[in-house]
């Protein structure tokens, strides 16, 4: 598939395939035929492929894939129960006032701006583990570990420490599309959203 490396593992009946930056995992609104799962299914000619778990358009990274659908929620499910662990990488500002390594905990809800989350006060439903790997200049290469599984959890995160991801145009602000530099190891308004 162009762009896109995979490698199947027949014991276990799952495929587990290198996403790059902007192609959307599954299909949904502007995006249908351009989409990592559309492509594999045309390419390898598996028509039972679902994915696992999925990861924002933005962000690059590996995404596992189930084969036999009588596995699939055996899968998924180890993904809903966190009893798998993901890490990303980040490249955003440095923080003279950030204490590293932190987790950082709030409480993230759908907000009234197009695409956006925010944080809004009450029992925390997102956790993220933040750790500086390498500097240069004025920008820091962070790990992110993602403890729950927020819609834009990380990007929101980042931007609410005020350290928001290089080239996100969503947070802080919203954008005409384009994309940020976030990996796996995903006009400004006046809302008081992150």
């Amino acid at each position: 598939t162009q762009g896109v490396s995979s490698a199947a593992s027949d014991v276990y009946k799952r495929q587990v395939v290198d996403k790059p930056h902007f192609l959307p995992v599954t299909p949904a609104g502007r995006y249908l035929q351009e989409t990592l799962l559309v492509r594999l299914k045309r390419s390898l000619g598996i028509d039972t492929l679902a994915p696992m778990h999925r990861i924002d358009r933005e962000t690059a990274g590996l995404v596992l894939f189930t084969i036999q659908p009588q596995t699939r929620n055996l899968y998924q499910t180890l993904f809903r129960e966190r009893s798998v662990s993901k890490e990303y990488e980040a490249i955003a500002p440095l923080s003279d006032t950030l204490d590293l390594p932190t987790i950082y905990r709030s409480r993230l809800v759908e907000s009234d701006a197009f695409m956006k989350m925010c944080e809004v006060a009450g029992e925390p439903n997102a956790e993220t583990a933040i750790s500086l790997l390498e500097t240069r200049d004025t920008l820091g290469r962070y790990l992110l570990q993602p403890v729950s599984g927020q819609k834009h959890q990380l990007r929101a995160h980042m931007a609410a420490l005020g350290i928001p991801i290089v080239n996100d145009r969503i947070y802080p602000h919203l954008y005409p599309d384009e994309g940020c530099l976030l990996y796996t190891s995903d006009a400004a308004d006046d809302t008081p959203c992150v």
